[in-house]
């Protein structure tokens, strides 16, 4: 095998939200763990928005006064979850998650029980509770709670997340290399039994200080402008081949490969969804999010699934009253009950032909809205909500002549708000499921028209993310084959598996999978299974 570098019971590859939490799991164990990242650490989970989706009852929710249950949360989730992953560990997620929450709690997390009145996208600093997903939208499926444990900390609280587990890790002992690309899995006899990387370590002070400089501007500006991100990445790619060098990391127990999912990666994701409109959204994650640990992986065998599923968001609230207008297509005809969660109107959308969509409003909800954006929205949610108000409004004195604007059928949209409106009359349910506590009469004019589409707008972004990855032993993490035996030594967590979000998505579910998904592969590892 050669001479080796480094060794580690345990290595970890990539040091995000999933990195993070294998790594104290292993250590929990007794390994000893080394994590490796190619940039400062981090990932996608420290420019996240920091939600956990969590329930069954968790201190957060005890305190705030909110009664839930794990069958509760497993009835709802079961209709979001579907296949992704078996009913048996469906119910283990739902009936571990109040521990979940301690276990975070008691690595520093910081949550806090404010829950927030009102549906919204994200709630603003007042709020670290609130409905994250569409459990309102389906009260017959599950009584609707609050299951976003948003990290306490002001802004998008992703960094309230992951630092504290970072520095939990550095206490316990987590050995942790930045500025190391593994490039390789290295097996002997079919086992993992360690990694091949490319690393800075040891090159000038100047240069990993520039290093680190470019590897921050390329994640967070970056994620906003893909042009000023690939030309941080040309600079990073040349420190890389100047500076690098080529080391060999055993691993004597087991590998964990937790490099994200492959957004950032526009070649993966045209081979597995070639329709789907990437030049339109906003890859949400950093350029780490290749999708190479999921090729390292295939290389050694391994097996993918749900490599298609991308879930982008299309939010339209805040304010709250734009869940009770309209959402039409160029047919003048619904698609959605729009009061779901932004994953199942950006879906909606995505897989439109046209990608097109208007949200429609009359006066008095567009009033309401107005009022509501000062108290209702963080700063990032005035600035889309303005930008659409703006620059993507149609306004016309009734349906038909908004419609004509905006170029969608009139004769239709007509149809549309009066089988709306007279539904609301009669007292009969919405045909999309709309809850009745947000339905309204679109009645009074001058009626507007928001355009919501699937486009390229850095004010009004489109944020995507893939869900699938390598298969995954459900008990253990183990990363298997096509025909279900384990690859010995190799482990996956986060998006670079297939896990519980992985079908569809909800605020928080991802991050809530990362930390279930890390603990499992963490533990097992530490085993030497």
């Amino acid at each position: 095998m050669g001479d080796w570098d480094q060794s580690a019971e345990v290595v970890v590859v990539g040091y995000g939200g999933a990195g993070v939490v294998a790594a104290l799991a292993a250590r929990e164990g007794g390994a000893d763990v080394l994590a490796v990242d190619r940039y400062l650490g981090g990932g996608a989970t420290d420019l996240s928005g920091g939600i956990v989706y969590a329930g069954g009852g968790t201190w957060v929710q005890r305190a705030a006064g909110v009664e839930d249950s794990a069958e509760n949360m497993y009835a709802y989730l079961r209709g979001e979850v579907g296949d992704a992953v078996s009913a048996s560990t469906l119910r283990r997620f739902c009936e571990g998650s109040p521990a979940m929450i301690d276990w975070l709690t008691g690595n520093g997390v910081p949550f806090d029980p404010s829950p927030c009145p009102y549906k919204t996208s994200y709630p603003t600093d007042d709020y670290y509770l609130y409905f994250s997903g569409s459990e309102n939208s389906f009260p017959d499926r599950a009584v609707p709670r609050q299951r976003g444990h948003r990290a306490h900390g002001p802004g998008v609280s992703g960094k309230a997340f992951y630092r504290p587990l970072a520095a939990s890790a550095a206490r316990d002992g987590v050995r942790v290399r930045t500025g190391t690309r593994v490039t390789d899995l290295i097996l002997d006899e079919g086992r993992v039994v360690g990694v091949e990387a490319r690393t800075l370590d040891g090159a000038p002070p100047a240069v990993l200080r520039r290093f680190a400089a470019l590897a921050k501007l390329s994640a967070k500006p970056g994620v906003y402008h893909q042009g000023f991100r690939s030309a941080m990445q040309a600079l990073l790619d040349r420190i890389e081949r100047r500076h690098s060098r080529t080391i060999r990391i055993r691993a004597t127990s087991s590998v964990i490969l937790t490099t994200g999912g492959f957004i950032a990666n526009r070649a993966m994701v045209a081979a597995h969804r070639a329709d789907f409109p990437w030049d339109e959204g906003l890859p949400l994650g950093t350029a780490a999010d290749d999708g190479s640990g999921i090729t390292m992986g295939r290389k050694a065998g391994a097996t993918v699934d749900k490599m298609d599923h991308i879930s982008n968001w299309r939010f339209i609230g805040p304010p709250s009253a734009f869940f009770a207008g309209l959402v039409v297509g160029g047919d003048g005809g619904r698609m959605i009950d729009e009061s779901r969660y932004g994953a199942a109107l950006g879906d909606a959308l995505a897989t439109r032909r046209d990608h097109r969509g208007w949200l429609l409003v009359d006066a008095p909800l567009l009033t309401e809205a107005r009022k509501q954006i000062p108290r209702q929205s963080t700063w990032f949610q005035r600035l889309q909500t303005e930008r659409l108000l703006r620059l993507g409004a149609t306004r016309g004195a009734t349906v038909e002549e908004v419609a004509i604007r905006a170029g969608i059928d009139p004769t239709a949209l007509r149809r549309t708000v009066d089988t709306h409106n007279r539904a609301i009359d009669a007292g009969r349910p919405d045909p999309f499921g709309k809850p009745d506590g947000v339905r309204r009469p679109i009645a009074t004019g001058p009626f507007t028209l928001l355009d919501i589409s699937f486009r390229a707008r850095v004010s009004y972004p489109m944020p995507m993310i893939t869900l699938g990855g390598l298969v995954v032993d459900e008990e253990t993490g183990a990363v298997l084959r096509s025909d279900g035996a384990p690859i010995a030594g190799l482990f996956a967590a986060g998006r670079a598996a297939a896990g519980v979000c992985s079908n569809s998505y909800v605020s928080g579910l991802s991050l809530a999978d990362c930390v279930f998904s890390g603990r499992r592969a963490g533990a097992h590892a530490a085993l030497n299974e």
